[in-house]
């Protein structure tokens, strides 16, 4: 019965006007693509140059294994919290060390191979890596300080 009673509201309604037929009928219209359209930079955070995503297995093979500064890589998820806290951190720790070490970031779910071939069991791991050999790790989440003591063991004096 309440069912009846709304349809009937509904219908009794006044109709409202419609836009006019077209495509984008009431919408500003569109902006031109090409050439003649501007371009615009993406912004990117200070230090972004000694940070990277692994694409694949053979730009980790290539940008990881086989680069000659220590490289620190950080396997991480998407779903993951405390890799959404731990990631900016050691970004902004990495960027700090003036290009001595660089930062690799694998996401775990687009890399599971990376992560079953460096046994990675849980997230986030932090392997440091130099000459292609893991040479330090840790599991889960470090303050600025542990941070800074994981690099400079790493770097060296």
């Amino acid at each position: 019965m309440s069912q009846q009673l709304v349809l009937r509201r509904l219908l009794s309604l006044a109709p409202r006007a419609l836009p006019a037929p077209g495509p984008r009928a009431g919408l500003p219209p569109l902006a031109p693509h090409g050439p003649a359209a501007p371009s615009r930079a993406l912004a990117t955070p200070a230090g972004c140059g000694s940070t990277f995503n692994v694409q694949d297995g053979s730009d980790f093979q290539e940008r990881v294994v086989n680069n000659p500064k220590p490289v620190v890589v950080d396997f991480h998820a998407q779903w993951c919290g405390p890799c959404k806290i731990l990631g900016p951190r050691l970004e902004k720790m990495v960027a700090k060390q003036d290009g001595k070490v660089l930062m690799a970031k694998v996401d775990i779910d687009d890399h599971t191979d990376l992560a079953i071939e460096y046994e990675v069991s849980a997230v986030p791991t932090v392997l440091a890596m130099k000459n292609g050999d893991v040479v330090d790790k840790f599991v889960g989440i470090k303050d600025e300080d542990q941070l800074e003591a994981f690099l400079k063991k790493l770097i060296g004096p």
